[in-house]
């Protein structure tokens, strides 16, 4: 079997498919993207393409090796998301081709069914809780959520004491088995990181999600120090070699790869495994569309230390049989490869031409960035 083509679709609201073809028939998915560059990975999916061309696509990890080392350059998001969205996709051929779940050519399962989580959001505290309770209603015992505007490098009082209340009323909202972990998307200084640590300590949150910006991983592991809350982080670090120093700092009790950055399926099994050894869980990171909830899927079954899973989209209105929830869990797909397949005629109308600007914000005082 050799593969014969590389197609790349752009798929609303900013996502990016890949198809890749072979000469038996069997077509393999992959989503490689990073938000807002989706254009920029896709020629670079399509450079791969040379090398693509004409191989065994059942060799993954000879082929991984040499895109991911074969350049000079390594790593970083454009490349390592070009690659993981390929390396997706020959996951899903493999699997066909044998007849099984990814999952089952990675050593098995060591679960029957997958714990996702929601997010929920709201204008009010009153329509978040409202809207978190529909989730629980649906079956979710996990949720997410997050805090709008920029933050200064010192806030005010008022900006922290808003903060907490927030999550103490979402959390006295909503029953005490649902966990409730909040993202700070790297918005906090790590002095304000563990002032408001400090302070949402009492509410025995699931996780606190990048405190700060990762690249300081000093600075990470001192807010992992002050607080008895765990710390999450790594949907912006790529590769096994990304997340070393994080683990070995002991930065975080939760690490995040994304199946989609991170350089794929085993890649993301290889970072858990690290993460294993440091006594640390893995929660994917997965903000995006349903091939990348289908490669994360294939990773939680067969981790030992999984947490729990990131989701925003089951598939509905792109799959031909959306992923289903039962009382907060998924169950483990049985399906060959990735266990999906594209509705290809309702994808018709959800084609993009790749745009997508992440959003900008900036302090009201005097104007300056702020992160988002």
């Amino acid at each position: 079997m050799k593969i014969t083509k590389l197609e790349t679709t752009f798929i609303q609201p900013r996502w990016l498919f890949l198809k890749i073809h072979t000469d038996e028939g069997l077509v393999g998915y992959g989503e490689p993207i990073v938000e807002g560059r989706a254009r920029t990975v896709a020629a670079a999916v399509h450079e791969m393409e040379e090398y693509l061309i004409g191989k065994n696509p059942l060799e993954i990890n000879r082929h991984w090796q040499i895109l991911y080392r074969g350049t000079f350059y390594r790593g970083g998001p454009v490349l390592t998301s070009a690659l993981s969205g390929v390396e997706q996709a020959l996951w899903d051929i493999k699997g066909k081709y044998h007849g099984v779940p990814a999952y089952q050519l990675l050593g098995g399962p060591v679960r029957d069914r997958i714990r996702v989580y929601a997010h929920a959001s709201g204008d009010t505290i009153e329509t978040f809780i409202q809207r978190a309770n529909e989730q629980i209603a649906l079956g979710f015992t996990a949720l997410k959520t997050s805090f709008s505007g920029p933050v200064r490098e010192i806030d005010t009082p008022a900006f922290v004491k808003r903060c907490v209340e927030k999550i103490a009323a979402i959390r006295g909202g909503i029953p005490d088995h649902v966990d409730l972990a909040v993202d700070l998307h790297g918005r906090f200084s790590p002095a304000m990181a563990i002032r408001l640590a400090k302070e949402l300590e009492p509410f025995n949150l699931l996780f606190l999600e990048e405190p700060c910006l990762p690249e300081n991983v000093d600075a990470l592991a001192k807010i992992a120090q002050s607080t008895s809350t765990p710390i999450a982080a790594g949907e912006r670090l790529f590769t096994r070699w990304g997340f070393r120093e994080l683990l070995e700092k002991q930065a975080v009790a939760v690490v995040q790869p994304d199946t989609c950055h991170c350089g794929g399926i085993q890649e993301a099994i290889r970072i858990a495994n690290m993460a294993e050894t440091y006594y640390a869980a893995i929660a994917p990171h997965n903000p995006l569309g349903p091939i990348s909830l289908a490669a994360c899927l294939q990773v939680d079954a067969c981790v030992p230390n999984f947490l729990c899973q990131e989701q925003v989209c089951l598939g509905e209105g792109y799959l031909k049989e959306p992923f289903e929830i039962h009382n907060g869990f998924i169950e483990l797909p049985q399906k060959p490869g990735l266990g999906i397949e594209l509705d290809e005629d309702a994808l018709k109308t959800k084609q993009s031409d790749g745009s997508w600007v992440t959003p900008r914000w900036f302090h009201k005082d005097d104007g300056s960035f702020g992160e988002w």
